[in-house]
């Protein structure tokens, strides 16, 4: 195809609050139209026509992505209860292969180039399984406690449907147990007798904890805990120390645990503390010889919490009763805390950085002073690893930066010392020494300092010639910290600038930074991008007319505002799933995840204040008959989480109103999701096609510098 397709129009009237909106293009919400599809596959052919001369390109980077990795390798096994448990993947092959061995020492284990194990038994091989299927994801992996059987869901759609099957471990071979229709997340009773799994309602909103007896038919299974207010999440886990499965509810302002004891199935949950609107908390457990408590942490400002959360302890005989053990601090923000037998580890964000604290804990309770895990580099990204064993005398942790790949640490919790476990492999000769990241801020129109981390070669001029990408969330709190992908070394090499923007709304500068991004000030989210865009910039790092603009989900709504409020900042845009008709989204309760968002963005359909403030910035709404930069969305027809027909509509208006020259694509993966194509070749040849758009739109050259 070499002109563009043109979407029917078909006037649809909106009424709300008083005020009436023609949608032209409601009728592509119907999946099953075949005009729709026709629609898509004919936006597919446009796409593949536009970007024609890129195919060269597109497998050029395709190689440089599959070169550098490391195709047959094995992940740093986990010990648990005198199994190491692993996964590995093989060269030619799709999908991780899950695996254990029996364990001898508490060393892990190592072979080379990511060879089986001594004594492995395969799990789960995601290939065979997947074998026939052009999609396939796992919801839920969980082995029992006792090692005996494997509870694991599948998806072969891409919409997170899963169906639930429970694998004898010792036969290798599925049992009769198969439950359809059921979410992620499981939990196993002590005994292995018993397994917790969740189910949605109608608007795909985890809902219901079910209890299955092993061996007895799904249509037996009881029903423990349902959760009606639909702005309520629920969600399913069991403690480290095994002792309780615990059973969260909540929505994005509140929360409610209620724990069973894993030691008696049948038991009813019971509330840790009852629910109090504006009041988060999490919980985890830990007994020592002379302390069995919860360990909660919360935002409770009656219990000695804040808006970045404190530490507290309650008695598992009385839950509801809390001491406070670590305060609430403006410049600390605490974000997860893990238990084991002589030691806890806070997972804290300070300073626009992740890190970690460890304290000693004493047999009575009582901790140290504790000691943060420190790191040599300015900008960096560390969490809590893979940590199965309560009685650990070392802590697994998760390490990487902007030029050092993915790192797997054990620390030492005697010696203080960080023992390196393994670092990603990055073939074809990376030299992290020719590469520099930086750490620099722009001021957003209301004076705000807004961190950008920054990548690039060695030696890359500051006189505005080199291009630029700039990538942004901004949403639920959620931190993009600084980070190694192999993928991006193909936009760096050809000399971009790489940023991320950790705008408000995020949160990388505490929970005031995710409270002054949502809801009614939402737009201070996209005003910083632009900032952080322009200084750039102003800064040199590249030029407008060189800068492409990337993001995904809520980035991608990030992504349709700024082309509306800045579409000069920009010589590109790449929208990835994008949220881009939010107002129509969330006005209909019906859809998937409606309700449970309104915390995040407001009650249009409610309050005229929200609705008139949401119909200001959502990208559809907005579109005008102007210049915008080149666009390519990209979407699924399977996604539960961003519907397709959000992209769609965009893309349709935008060629119908935009003025301008430079291209508009998208691109429908037919048969996939919200992350897109599942297999790891599939995914990165999908990668390869957006990197491939990004350095054509931005001029850069097709083959890597010197």
């Amino acid at each position: 195809m070499s002109t563009p397709p043109l979407a029917k129009q078909i006037p649809s009237t909106r009424t709300h609050h008083g005020d009436s909106v023609i949608d032209p293009y409601a009728w592509l919400a119907e999946k099953d139209n075949p005009d729709t599809i026709g629609y898509l596959e004919a936006e597919n052919a446009y796409a593949e026509a536009a970007t024609a001369h890129l195919t060269e390109l597109r497998d050029r980077i395709f190689a440089e992505i599959k070169d550098r990795t490391q195709e047959t390798d094995l992940s740093v096994p986990v010990l648990h209860k005198g199994w190491w448990h692993y996964s590995r993947t093989v060269e030619g092959q799709q999908y991780g292969i899950h695996c254990r061995c029996k364990a001898a020492g508490d060393v892990p284990p190592q072979t080379d180039a990511g060879a089986p194990l001594p004594g492995e038994e395969i799990l789960l091989d995601g290939n065979a399984i997947a074998e026939g299927h052009d999609f396939f994801s796992l919801g839920t992996f969980d082995v029992s406690p006792d090692g005996r059987l494997l509870a694991y869901s599948t998806d072969f759609a891409g919409n997170e449907r899963f169906t639930l099957r429970v694998k004898d471990l010792s036969t290798g071979t599925d049992l009769d147990d198969e439950v359809p229709n059921t979410s992620y997340g499981s939990a196993w009773s002590l005994d292995g007798s018993t397994l917790y799994y969740l189910t949605v309602d109608d608007a795909w909103r985890p809902h219901k904890v079910w209890r299955h007896k092993v061996g007895t038919p799904a249509s037996d299974d009881v029903v423990i805990f349902s959760e009606p207010d639909e702005r309520f999440w629920v969600g399913l886990g069991a403690t480290r120390s095994e002792r309780f499965v615990l059973i969260e509810t909540a929505s994005k302002l509140t929360s409610e645990v209620f724990a069973i004891d894993a030691a008696d199935p049948d038991s009813a949950p019971t509330v840790v503390r009852p629910r109090k609107t504006g009041v988060e908390y999490s919980v985890e457990h830990q007994y020592t010889p002379g302390a069995d408590r919860f360990l909660i942490l919360h935002n409770d400002p009656d219990a000695g919490g804040g808006s970045n959360f404190a530490l507290s302890q309650a008695s598992v005989d009385r839950p509801a009763e809390w001491e406070l053990l670590i305060g609430h601090r403006a410049d600390t923000r605490l974000v997860d805390v893990d238990a084991f037998a002589g030691h806890i580890v806070l997972s804290l964000r300070r300073d626009g950085l992740s890190g970690l604290r460890v304290f000693q804990v004493a047999e009575d309770g009582a901790l140290d002073s504790g000691r943060d895990i420190e790191f040599d580099e300015p900008i960096y990204s560390v969490a809590p690893g893979e940590n199965a064993e309560y009685e650990a005398t070392s802590f697994r942790l998760g390490y990487t930066s902007m030029v050092t790949p993915g790192t797997v640490y054990d620390y030492d919790l005697r010696t203080g010392e960080l023992q390196l476990r393994k670092r990603q492999p990055v073939l074809g000769g990376y030299d992290p020494a020719r590469y520099e990241q930086h750490r620099d801020w722009a001021t957003a129109p209301d004076g705000t300092r807004i961190p950008i981390s920054i990548l690039c070669l060695k030696g890359t001029p500051r006189d505005g010639s080199a291009p630029g990408l700039i990538y942004g969330y901004g949403s639920y709190e959620a931190s993009m910290d600084p980070s190694f992908a192999i993928p991006r070394l193909s936009l760096v090499d050809r000399g971009f600038v790489f940023a991320i923007a950790h705008i408000r709304g995020g949160g990388e500068m505490g929970r005031q930074w995710y409270d002054d991004g949502k809801m009614l000030r939402k737009m201070n989210t996209f005003t910083d991008f632009v900032a952080a865009a322009r200084h750039l910039v102003s800064a040199k790092w590249t030029s407008a007319d060189r800068l492409v603009a990337q993001g995904g989900s809520a980035g991608g709504l990030l992504m349709g505002a700024v082309a509306n409020l800045a579409p000069d900042a920009f010589v590109g845009i790449h929208a990835a799933v994008p949220f881009v008709d939010a107002l129509n989204s969330i006005l209909d309760p019906s859809l998937p995840l409606t309700v449970v968002e309104w915390e995040e963005w407001g009650d249009p359909l409610h309050n005229p204040e929200v609705y008139a403030y949401m119909k200001s910035y959502t990208p559809y709404e907005n579109v005008e008959a102007k210049a915008y930069p080149a666009i390519f969305a990209e979407t699924s027809l399977n996604d539960t989480r961003v519907l397709y027909h959000e992209p769609a509509k965009w893309v349709a208006r935008l060629r119908a109103t935009a003025t301008g020259d430079r291209p508009l694509l998208l691109k429908t993966e037919m048969g996939a999701g919200h992350g897109g194509r599942s297999g790891r070749y599939d995914a990165w040849r999908q990668r390869a096609f957006s990197l491939a758009w990004i350095v054509d739109v931005a001029g850069a050259p097709a083959k890597p510098l010197d």
